[in-house]
């Protein structure tokens, strides 16, 4: 992943059952599973840096995104450094796959999209997601540190 512009797919693991409020948004209901959140990246720094921000803990809430990482961990991204913006196309692909429910209205604000958050109960796949695309993806995965 580089600091150049592009579109990604947060892959978020939660493991308890939860909620949280989602600033002015409403309430989510946290079930066990995955969430995939679809963003894009075209300010200084690119993907890497939105990337980044969404990995540390400590932070203001800007974006949706924000209030479920505190009940989320990461545990993958994939990501396109073409600059297009892609993220309403990628959101249009994970709504078209059997294993993923819309979260209706959440990350989309601004857009009319009818979302940017995708429950699955199992990991999603890269290659299913990608297939459906029609086009490459990479994924970016770490290990947490210490």
């Amino acid at each position: 992943m580089k600091p150049k512009p592009g579109t990604y797919a947060l892959v978020l693991l939660s493991e308890k059952r939860t909620y949280t409020q989602i600033g002015r948004w409403g309430r989510l209901n946290i079930r066990p599973g995955y969430y995939i959140y679809v963003g894009s990246a075209f300010g200084p720094g690119g993907v890497l840096a939105r990337v980044s921000r969404h990995c540390r803990k400590a932070k203001s809430k800007h974006w949706h995104i924000d209030y479920l990482r505190e009940f989320a961990i990461i545990a993958s991204v994939w990501y396109s450094h073409s600059p297009i913006r892609l993220e309403h196309h990628w959101a249009a692909a994970l709504a078209k796959l059997d294993e993923t429910e819309p979260v209706k209205g959440f990350g989309c604000s601004d857009c009319k999209c009818e979302s940017h958050l995708f429950f699955a109960a199992k990991e999603p796949k890269l290659a299913k997601f990608s297939s459906v695309l029609g086009g490459f993806v990479k994924l970016w995965s770490f290990e947490p540190a210490g």
